[in-house]
């Protein structure tokens, strides 16, 4: 392999000559061997757009040159188009508050560039990864800007799926309407409910949830690009710090808004706390609606027997025959996750002293993990769960009028003290409320009937 030598602060270093990272992305890769993950394809992305943005906004403030500009933006397309990805080498989870990432956009861009201007890989006198590149810019605004946007359009493609699981809830709420089950409080009959009515209010829950994660977005719009080092817009141009957030909105079709306190928008991470808050919330939505499918599903003989979900899979080496609920049991699993992944976040935002908080690595890596698996597990949870179960209408009747229960609805007419002591009764000589109160000979079979009937109560 032939090698090329580049200089930093620490010295020179051997790079292979055909890369396009520089030395600086080296060093990183040798440094952060961590979660052997690399930074995700939407942060690289977005700092595609960022610093093409901040070109054409330096262009436009004559601090760079047409030409450079022009060969800085190309490389940033090229990236966009899907180029490069593999020259982006440094682990997810780093030191230095990101630097080595922005490092490694620069390195790439800036050496792309000097090949669209006739030079050689290394030959920084054309085209700087700091001096052009980086110019107007800081690690401390590029890089939490970078991950703000990859966490909106991460969310965006969440929403999309909460939105085919909420319309999905929905047409089994319709599906089931006339379905009368008995529902359940603290594992003990109480009185009876639709299946309508059940899945209606699993549908409102992610309905709130979808509407959270578009709160989400609005939060993450506020940038604090311009700020450069901790927020003071030091070596940057009057001009282009005016220029940069809306020209990168432009770039990203989002609606972008540059922060009133740069300084505030640098040091505090709090709206990324506010966000991970918001899919901890959905992702325990969801494992309770799965928790909830279990229980129901559970059997297929010697359980609740009320729904049927769709057998995906052998569910034991062992055991013929068995199958398992594994798809809600994977929504679980991710929801796990995700609140192991909200206290990271926690800490991190926490952890940050003074103007700069150095953790926002971990904090991006576990909140891209954490939007990600769960718009997978949503698809998942919607495709293979939701749209195939199906009620056991037999069951759920069956149930129904055993259940103790339904004395519930006799107490405006026979009082608690009077239910309470037939449903005693009716557990003890193990027959139905229906049949306690018929020999009680307190009313009419038709009244009974009519008051105990499943649809009238609820």
């Amino acid at each position: 392999m032939n090698f090329r030598e580049e200089f930093d602060s620490l010295g020179k270093k051997e790079v292979p000559a055909d890369a396009y990272y520089g030395v600086q992305s080296l060093r990183a890769y040798e440094n952060f061997q961590i979660s052997g993950k690399k930074v995700h394809p939407e942060m690289i992305r977005s700092i595609a757009e960022i610093k093409m943005a901040a070109a054409i906004a330096n262009r436009k403030a004559g601090v760079l040159t047409e030409q450079v500009a022009n060969a800085i933006v190309q490389a940033c397309k090229e990236i966009l188009n899907g180029r490069f990805a593999e020259e982006f080498i440094v682990d997810s989870v780093q030191g230095g508050a990101g630097t080595s990432f922005n490092m490694n956009a620069n390195e790439v861009i800036a050496n792309r560039a000097i090949e669209c201007l006739g030079g050689v890989k290394g030959d920084y006198s054309v085209v700087h990864p700091n001096d052009h590149v980086n110019c107007g810019q800081s690690t401390n605004d590029v890089y939490p800007s970078s991950g703000k946007i990859a966490i909106i359009r991460l969310l965006q493609k969440a929403i999309t799926e909460l939105n085919r699981l909420h319309k999905a809830l929905l047409q089994k709420s319709e599906e089931y309407a006339d379905v009368i089950k008995m529902g359940r409080t603290e594992m003990q009959d109480a009185v009876p409910i639709s299946f309508g009515q059940v899945f209606n209010a699993y549908a409102s829950a992610i309905l709130r949830d979808r509407r959270r994660f578009s709160t989400a977005v609005e939060e993450l719009l506020v940038l604090n690009m311009g700020g450069t080092a901790i927020g003071t817009g030091i070596n940057a141009h009057e001009k282009y710090i005016k220029a940069v957030v809306p020209t990168l909105a432009e770039i990203t079709t989002l609606p972008l808004v540059q922060a009133e306190d740069l300084v505030d928008a640098t040091q505090n991470l709090d709206s990324f706390v506010y966000v991970s808050g918001i899919i901890k919330s959905c992702a325990i939505t969801l494992s309770k609606m799965s928790n909830d499918l279990r229980l129901m599903s559970s059997g297929p003989r010697a359980g609740f027997e009320e729904i049927n979900l769709a057998p995906k899979q052998n569910g034991s080496s062992i055991m013929p025959g068995k199958v398992n609920p594994v798809i809600p049991e994977v929504m679980s699993q991710i929801a796990f996750n995700v609140i192991g992944n909200d206290t990271t976040v926690t800490h991190a935002a926490e952890a940050g002293q003074l103007e700069l908080n150095a953790f926002e690595p971990i904090l991006f890596h576990c909140l891209l993990e954490s939007i990600e698996m769960l718009t997978n597990g949503v698809r998942v949870f919607t495709n293979d769960c939701i749209k195939e179960l199906t009620v056991n209408r037999t069951q759920c009747q069956e149930y129904l009028e055993n259940s103790i229960g339904i004395v519930t609805a006799l107490c405006p007419y026979i009082g608690y003290a009077k239910a309470s002591s037939f449903a005693k009764k009716a557990m003890k000589e193990n027959k139905s409320i229906r049949k306690i109160i018929l020999e009680a000979n307190i009313m009419d079979k038709d009244t009974l009937d009519k008051i105990l009937n499943p649809v009238r109560m609820i």
